[in-house]
């Protein structure tokens, strides 16, 4: 086999064949995926440096005369024998294989081995379903076994365990007796590591699992497979293999359906042509796609979709896979509402004979005597009981265990013809169907709305095809919008996704790593998947670093000491204002001052929008529903609305400049830029202050709009209002406000288009007169006094400075100049930094600070009370969790509404019944969890 790993512990042999072993690698792969075979594997294997004592942790060999542990009643593809006699050598393996190719057998024949030999294993898998799905296979075929999941314990003593990943880690952190005795672990669906939330789970475990433990990993097709196991080689220094095929057992056939269509179109035949024909007759019926819009978090959506076309469509489609006897089918939704809703739908087709409605009946009633009488009353259990009679069934995370395990018996019995399920139905649950359908081929990831990746098809595609009953799987995608035909074979053909690390340092996981003795976190990280993928990458980083330091010593500044002084000054001015406006914009001060016509100065992040007048306060609820611009609390602009978790929000009128091309562009956008924007263009364009003046200006002028902005992005009142007729919703409001604006604007020295000049200066307010925050909102606290006079101090300090400056540099131009020059070599240097921390970073200490200041851990690391108490939690943010329970929210409240405080915490899709809490008591509880988490959002 191909020696892989020579570069993690050089031999004298290995470092001359490095180079010639990659591009040995690299044509092997290609072809392997080229080959015209009907099934090709491959398998590589590693060299390993022997821990100080390998002889006491290495696992004993099997004797070569020893039976094997488990024969089939068929034929082992190659694969499965390559991967079997890895195992049976008592070495680690990676299987990466492609959904329903027999990946399982290995994972059994890893079981039995144990259990011949006296010795301990344990299945892990990503969800819960996966979970009991497999304790009910691998009970039924080996006895002597046991589950462990967040919901329920079955024989934990028993010598092959099933649990989920999140259950081993939590054994791993408490030191638990039994993992003495594991001998092998299988990790299912290992390829999940790369989930941004949870993949943590998985390299932790297996970076805590001792030396002397063997694996079987479990992969869909990866194309890092040889980076994967050359880390866990060199983490527990022992050999590991990989055995990978592409091999499909079922060939596929992929059909579209275009909203409001007649039939399918085959586009994908079952030897794996692309036919474009089909394919452009498809996309000939479709509209073209709707542009998207950003949120103002920085999320972005799309238009909604004509949800009654959908559902029309998926039930002609539901009944052209009945009539042409294709079930059973799995329709893949990629909300847990719409399964429920597309679901019932089907209510009116009915897919059972009267036998079969029986049986289910019979099977479901049965698995509900294990409930109490008030949850057998519970909406899920009483309203899907009649769907599943008629053959439909319904698979979500939202779902009770025992209607997900009753569903997944009834399934895998075939008395469930129409199967609605979320994208969790397709990982590692062996549940095949003959047909696949995906109501959308979009799905939003939490970011954007985006179309499904390649990996993520073939993961869900893969449900199609039953081996050894059907000779082709049926793939159906709907469309209702169209798809370039590159979108459409980079998702049919294109590479699985690589597996990267999703590691991050959670202060969950310091705790808990400081409870166990003799633990360092810091080597934890170090140990981790992603600081392997990283030291291949900082010589390329630090090489970055240096020639960002080469640019930023070679920008030259006019009296550069002059001008950090005074560039200084003006950063600690702009922080001492946003700790006053922190103060000043508290609701309860600053709503009744928000009336129309005042006059608000907009800043936020790094970003200075300027002077605007009020229109209206809208609640974060009604904002919602207006299509304007939006500015957020950290200064994010966007097109598409405001954002849900706001509060309050302002609707202003704020000027912007119209171009010669005819677009929009707010003040801040042209003069008062973010300053990477303002870098950049600098950098690029090399323009003088000149041009930059007269872009500012425009061709074609400059008008007032209306836009909303946070309350959070307000900085500051103005003790002036302006006179807006017919309350600000007349058309001719807008040239008032405009040229009511120009005049404020001029008279008190504020910028405006024609002069950006005071933006670059730091003097973005001018000497427009504020609200006096003493007289008028009643803070007199003697903090906030000491915080206005620092601003005044932080403002005489920078005027002085800004006069030596001035000194040394008459020319106002050669003033601008100099401080742009040191924006741009100050963003260079910081650039620089951050490619450095990011070749050799490390969260564990900064946290430990936190965790310390925070009263969770001692100076010496050694946990308190808080930290403790954290340590127990596992679901929803632990540190907000702790810091209100030990600050008193919970103490008044009765069980109902802890609960629904608690509700927060847990994520649940938005309903059109979404809004403000109308309950009284917890509208103060809310807002103490709002403080907690914006709090511990900050550290």
């Amino acid at each position: 086999s191909l020696d892989l790993f020579s570069h993690l512990y050089p031999t004298s042999n290995s470092r001359d064949g490095r180079k010639e072993d990659g591009s040995k690698l690299k044509r092997s792969l290609n072809a392997m995926i080229e080959s015209d075979k009907k099934e090709y594997i491959k398998s590589y294997s590693s060299n390993f440096s022997a821990a100080p004592n390998a002889t006491e942790q290495s696992v004993k060999e099997t004797p070569t005369n020893v039976a094997p542990a488990r024969t089939y009643k068929f034929t082992l593809d190659t694969f499965q024998q390559e991967a079997v006699n890895f195992i049976e050598k008592g070495e680690s393996v990676l299987v990466a294989a492609h959904t329903s190719a027999g990946k399982t057998a290995v994972a059994e024949y890893a079981i039995a081995k144990s259990l011949r030999d006296g010795q301990r294993v344990i299945y892990t898998s990503p969800i819960k379903a996966l979970s009991n799905q497999k304790f009910r296979d691998l009970q039924e075929e080996f006895q002597d076994v046991g589950l462990m999941t967040g919901d329920m314990t079955i024989n934990p003593n028993a010598t092959c365990l099933i649990m989920t990943t999140e259950i081993l880690r939590s054994m791993l952190y408490r030191g638990a007796e039994i993992l003495r005795e594991v001998a092998w672990v299988i990790y299912d669906e290992v390829h999940y590591m790369r989930d941004k939330e949870r993949g943590v789970v998985w390299e932790e475990s297996i970076i805590l699992l001792p030396h002397k433990v063997r694996f079987v990993f479990l992969s869909a097709t990866i194309p890092n497979a040889k980076e994967f196991v050359g880390w866990v080689s060199a983490l527990h220094h022992q050999p590991c293999h990989v055995v990978y095929t592409e091999y499909r057992p079922v060939p596929l056939q992929h059909f579209l359906f275009p909203a409001a269509a007649e039939g399918l179109y085959l586009v994908v035949d079952e030897q794996g042509r692309f036919r474009e024909d089909n394919f452009q007759k498809a996309m000939n019926l479709l509209q073209p796609v709707p542009e998207e819009t950003t949120t103002g978090s920085g999320k972005k959506s799309r238009p909604p979709k004509p949800t009654k076309q959908l559902s029309s469509d998926l039930l002609r489609v539901v009944k052209l896979v009945m009539d042409r006897e294709l079930d059973p089918c799995i329709v893949f939704s990629f909300s847990k509402k719409d399964c429920e809703s597309y679901a019932l739908q089907m209510a009116r087709m009915d897919f059972n004979s009267e036998e079969e409605k029986d049986v289910v009946e019979q099977v479901f009633l049965n698995a509900m005597e294990a409930l109490s009488e008030d949850d057998k009353v519970l909406p899920q259990v009483v309203t899907i009981l009649p769907l599943l009679k008629r053959g439909v069934g319904i698979h979500h995370g939202g779902l009770l265990p025992i209607l997900k395990e009753v569903i997944e018996i009834l399934f895998q019995e075939g008395l469930i013809k129409c199967l609605f399920a979320t994208e969790t139905f397709s990982i590692g649950i062996n549940m095949p169907a003959k047909t696949v359908v995906f109501t959308r081929a979009r799905k939003f990831d939490g970011k954007e709305s985006r179309w499904i990746t390649s990996g993520e098809y073939i993961q869900m595609s893969g449900r199609a095809g039953r081996r050894g009953k059907d000779d082709k799987g049926i793939v159906i995608q709907m469309l209702d919008e169209k798809m370039e035909p590159e979108v459409a074979k980079g998702m049919i053909y294109g590479a699985s996704d690589p597996l990267m690390s999703s590691y991050h340092v959670s202060f969950n996981m310091v705790l808990n790593m400081l409870r166990v003795e003799d633990a360092n976190p810091e080597n934890l990280v170090k140990s981790s998947f992603y600081q392997f993928q990283q030291e291949k990458d900082a010589p390329l980083l630090e090489l970055q670093a240096d020639e960002l330091e080469r640019e930023a010593s070679a920008v030259s500044v006019a009296e550069e000491a002059l001008v950090a002084e005074s560039q200084s000054w003006l950063a600690l001015r702009r922080q001492a204002r946003r700790e006053v406006s922190a103060e000043v914009m508290q609701p309860q001060r600053c709503l009744p001052f928000l009336q129309l016509g005042r006059l608000v100065f907009v800043a936020a992040g790094d970003r200075v929008w300027g002077w605007a007048a009020v229109k209206r306060v809208l609640k974060g609820t009604a904002a919602r529903g207006v299509n304007l611009p939006f500015v957020g609390r950290d200064g994010v602009f966007s097109e598409g609305g405001s954002d849900a978790a706001e509060d309050f929000v302002v609707e202003l009128f704020l000027e912007v400049r119209l171009t010669a091309g005819g677009d929009e562009r707010s003040v801040a956008s042209v003069f008062a830029q973010s300053e990477q924007a303002a870098v950049e263009e600098c950098k690029e364009s090399g323009r003088t202050q000149k041009k930059r003046k007269v872009e500012a200006a425009g061709e074609s002028g400059s008008s007032v709009k209306l836009l909303l902005v946070s309350l959070g992005a307000i900085e500051a009142l103005s003790a002036i209002r302006l006179t807006i007729p017919h309350g600000g919703t007349h058309p001719s409001a807008a040239a008032a406000v405009q040229k009511s604006l120009r005049e404020v604007l001029r008279r008190f020295q504020a910028p405006t288009p024609e002069s950006p000049e005071a933006f670059e200066e730091g003097e973005e307010r001018g000497n427009v007169p504020l609200l006096d925050p003493v007289e008028a909102q009643g803070l007199a606290e003697g903090a906030f006094r000491a915080l206005l006079q620092r601003c005044e101090d932080l403002s005489s300090r920078l005027a002085l400075s800004r006069q030596a400056l001035q000194q040394r540099l008459p020319a106002r131009k050669d003033r601008l100049q100099a401080l742009q020059s040191y924006a741009v070599k100050m963003r260079l240097r910081e650039q620089g930094s951050a490619l450095r921390v990011k070749a050799r970073e490390s969260q564990v200490a900064v946290m430990k600070d936190e965790l310390c200041r925070l009263d969770y851990i001692s100076s010496e690391g050694v946990l308190g009370l808080k930290g403790k108490f954290s340590c127990e939690l596992s679901t929803g943010d632990e540190i907000v969790l702790t810091n209100m329970v030990f600050d008193g929210v919970f103490n008044d409240l009765t069980a109902d509404q802890t609960v629904g405080l608690l509700s927060c915490f847990v994520h649940k899709e938005p309903g059109k019944e979404t809004g403000p809490i109308e309950e009284r008591s917890l509208q103060g509880p809310y807002r103490q969890l709002q403080a907690a988490a914006r709090s511990v959002a900050s550290l």
